[in-house]
């Protein structure tokens, strides 16, 4: 008997005003991706806009073998960084269910 295992995958794009340097930059990411890792147990890492200091890609995923158990803990860490990561304004998130 086979059972399909899907993966939740959300890109989110951040405008990080104020950043005036990479260190400050990696500062906020850095905390993020590991408090993220913490509290929901996903993989997650910063894959584009390595070189711009205002501006971050993070990418991260679940693996689940429920369409709406992915969604929803997908729109739940979403709403976890904007409120607890106020200086990292979400400008764009895309969400794939593969």
């Amino acid at each position: 008997m086979s059972e399909d295992a899907l993966v939740g995958l959300c890109t989110v794009t951040f405008y990080l005003p104020g950043i005036t340097s990479l260190k400050g930059k990696r500062r906020i990411i850095k905390s993020l991706i590991a408090r993220m890792r913490n509290t929901y147990n996903v993989s997650c890492a910063e894959v584009a806009q390595l070189d711009k200091w205002q501006s971050a890609v993070v990418a991260f995923a679940c693996v689940s073998n429920s369409t709406a158990h992915l969604d929803n803990t997908l729109q739940t860490i979403l709403r976890w960084i904007e409120s607890t990561f106020p200086d990292a304004v979400i400008t764009d998130h895309d969400i794939e269910i593969l």
